[in-house]
Parts: structure tokens; sequence; C-alpha cells
């Protein structure tokens, strides 16, 4: 009895899951910052940059559907990208 087969399906599922991995990796931060530029789109009274009327800069700045964008674009740069490398070391 051959063990070849049975390493071979092995390393195939494994490598499945590898390529299932990396583009999860891949996507969550684009999707993520997508979300929230869509957030900002269908529910426009959330940025108010929009419509400042007398709000301070951190009222302005840290608006909920801006910090989405920043979070999934941040993820992406420094969290997705070195642990791509990671793997495909």
């Amino acid at each position: 009895m051959s063990t070849h087969t049975a390493t071979e399906a092995a390393s195939r599922i494994r490598s499945e899951h590898y390529v299932w991995r990396v583009r999860l990796l891949a996507t969550l931060g684009p999707l993520t910052a997508f979300a929230g530029v869509v957030w900002a789109v269908v529910q426009p009274y959330r940025v108010t940059l929009l419509h400042p009327h007398g709000q301070g800069f951190w009222w302005l700045f840290v608006q909920p559907p801006l910090l989405v964008v920043l979070a999934g674009a941040l993820f992406h740069v420094f969290v997705a990208r070195p642990l791509i490398a990671d793997l495909e070391e």
C-alpha cells in the first residue's frame, strides 16, 4: 500500500486552504474601505464635511464612515500585505 496518494491529497487540500487565506487577506481591507464609502453615500448626513456649520476640527475629522475607510486602508497596507508575504515564504 502506497502513502503517496494520501500525501498528495493532503498537500492539495493544504494548497487550496492557502489560496483561500491569501484571497481573504487580500480582499478584506479593500472590502472594508468600500463598505465605508458605501456607508458614506447611503448616509451622507454622517459625513459632516459636507455641511460643517461651525463644527470643530475633531467633529469634522472623526466620522464613522471615514474611520472605516481609514481602517480598511491601514489594514491592507500594514497587516494584510506582510501576512501575505509571510504566507508565501
